[in-house]
């Protein structure tokens, strides 16, 4: 009885508070997420009216809800599904870093660096070019893509035991090599159509999508999101010692499982449609951690939010910065990622994934 009662105690202190990492008191995190919201909806406008047609904000929405308008018009079938695209992409990938880094223990981890994100971009790329009919089952086939690229990089690794620094060293060596056949098939696809969905998904650059897909996209991601959320106490649970979640009661290998089929699932459907962008899974949940705490229960949800700005920011940034020239969203968070992903080697040293 005792024993049940001081197990309950710890798994209520475990799930209900943030007792592991950074503390933030609930009037910041409230700060935080109102913020970043308001930060949102000022740059989802702002996307919106950057590019070779400016349009005032009051003719945009007549144009919208009153009158047709021939610009506002071509805005809405060019600029709208990007813009959508950017941050249903961008809370998808920024969430499975940080289920992968729940499930991995490792805040090195990255489905772009790890292999994931290029191992579902090739298979995108595949169906993109040779068997084109079959596009709607395109987030599919991705899905299977990141599953193997998952289990090759345990199978590859595995040495008695999951070393974290030998999962990133083999994950990083199968990212470069999903990356180069994806190139591969880049250039034996020649012209038309297929080249450029294909040229879209390698570089990592969410110009000329349409409605057709934020369809695409928008149920896979949304449904995904919502699992990822309820799997937050787990992830919580997760960030324990095997040893001492195990003493818990807790299946962990069913646990860490079912976190990371929930992870590889939306960032494969969302690598299949914006391509590659590296490094996002990578900050996003670092940052979010600093703002709002470890605790998944808050930490997940505003990671989407950060994510959904901090691809758009780029999108929108790449767009603005040499217009009409475009720099893809995918160089741009590179940019910024690498000297991060440099920074935390520096500081954590040899005890990432310890």
């Amino acid at each position: 009885m005792e024993w049940s009662n001081f197990k309950n105690g710890l798994l209520r202190k475990i799930l209900d508070k943030d007792t592991r990492g950074y503390a933030v008191d609930t009037r910041k995190k409230t700060v935080v997420f109102l913020t970043t919201s308001v930060l949102l909806i000022l740059l989802f406008f702002i996307a919106i009216r950057t590019g070779s047609i400016n349009i005032s904000f009051s003719k945009l929405m007549s144009g919208l809800f009153v009158k047709r308008n021939p610009d506002v018009a071509t805005i809405w079938d060019l600029r709208f599904p990007r813009v959508i695209i950017a941050m249903l992409a961008g809370a998808a990938i920024s969430t499975s870093g940080a289920l992968l880094q729940s499930v991995m223990k490792n805040p090195l981890t990255d489905p772009g660096i790890i292999g994931i994100s290029s191992a579902a971009s090739f298979v995108a790329v595949i169906i993109s070019s040779f068997f084109p009919a079959m596009y709607f089952s395109i987030p599919f086939f991705a899905v299977l893509g990141g599953l193997a690229a998952y289990l090759l990089i345990y199978l590859l690794a595995w040495d008695g035991g999951a070393n974290p620094v030998k999962l990133i060293l083999v994950g990083v060596a199968l990212n470069m090599t999903f990356s180069g056949l994806s190139e591969f098939c880049k250039a034996s696809v020649g012209k038309g159509a297929s080249l450029s969905r294909v040229q879209s998904i390698v570089e990592g650059n969410i110009a000329q999508k349409t409605w057709a897909d934020v369809n695409l996209l928008f149920w896979y991601v949304l449904i995904g999101l919502i699992v990822a959320f309820l799997l937050a106490k787990k992830c919580n649970i997760l960030s324990l010692e095997d040893k001492t979640a195990r003493g818990l009661g807790v299946n962990v290998d069913r646990d860490r499982f079912i976190v990371a089929i929930v992870a590889i699932v939306i960032v494969s459907i969302s690598t299949a449609t914006v391509g590659v962008i590296g490094f996002l899974g990578l900050i996003v949940p670092h940052i979010a951690k600093l703002l709002v705490g470890s605790d998944h229960k808050v930490k997940l949800p505003y990671t989407m939010l950060l994510g959904a700005v901090m691809l758009l920011l780029s999108d929108t940034v790449g767009r603005a910065m040499f217009a009409p020239y475009e720099i893809p969203a995918a160089i741009i968070c590179a940019v910024v990622g690498g000297p991060f992903f440099i920074l935390l080697l520096r500081r954590g040293g040899d005890s990432f994934g310890s």
